[in-house]
């Protein structure tokens, strides 16, 4: 009787314990995204700024970056249209544009679903309410290129907070940290192109396409 009670009793606990390990949000739970966020490329000392805009029903993204790499300083704005198939670099201070074949598919921000799961962990303090929040740490491999990956994302909604990147050699090649995430986007208008782009040739894309999403970036 007694093997008969411990029987079940070790089942709950194998079920509990295998429930409590995070899956894989391959998507995150905020299909209309606006954020900010700041991309460091250590090879290059560079260090950029971004405001981007993510629409995962449409599968348009818009960024509009701002960096300084050695005495130069940038500034680009661009329009990923993936449905379309289309790439804009903008140039409001001129009215020019460039047009690219855009033929990487669209990439859900979210956790892969062949991630694997390593701690969860409490950014800030977990002795007070309130002044801690509870992530997940993730890391894998892209299948193309064989380079690695660690990611950083909420708990709870899935919501991004830092992307690495890594090369074979384990070499961070970016670091990516998002913050003031905000849910839906203000002004739908950031997903179509100026007119001034319609009449310009579509050009053929370039490089055998982006490594990851930051990369396509």
């Amino acid at each position: 009787m007694t093997i008969l009670f411990l029987i079940p009793v070790c089942l709950s606990l194998i079920l509990s314990s295998s429930a409590q390990r995070p899956e894989p949000c391959s998507k995150t739970s905020c299909p209309l995204i606006f954020c900010l966020h700041i991309i460091f490329i250590p090879g290059h000392h560079l260090r950029v700024f971004e405001k981007f805009s993510y629409d995962a029903y449409g599968q348009n993204i818009r960024v509009l970056a701002a960096g300084k790499e050695g005495n130069q300083t940038f500034f680009v704005d661009r329009l990923l249209l993936f449905r379309e198939g289309v790439s804009y670099e903008i140039h409001y201070h001129n009215q020019t544009c460039i047009k690219t074949e855009l033929k990487e598919p669209f990439r859900h921000i979210g956790v892969p679903h062949d991630a694997h799961f390593l701690n969860q962990m409490v950014l800030g303090s977990s002795s007070i309410p309130g002044q801690g929040l509870l992530v997940n740490n993730w890391n894998g491999t892209v299948e193309e290129t064989k380079e690695s990956y660690l990611l950083t994302f909420t708990a709870f909604g899935c919501v991004p907070l830092y992307i690495l990147d890594f090369t074979q050699k384990g070499e961070l090649t970016i670091m990516t940290s998002f913050f003031d995430l905000v849910e839906g986007i203000e002004d739908p208008n950031v997903f179509i192109p100026p007119s001034f782009c319609d009449s310009v040739e579509v050009l053929p894309a370039k490089g055998d396409g982006a490594r990851s999403f930051i990369s396509l970036l």
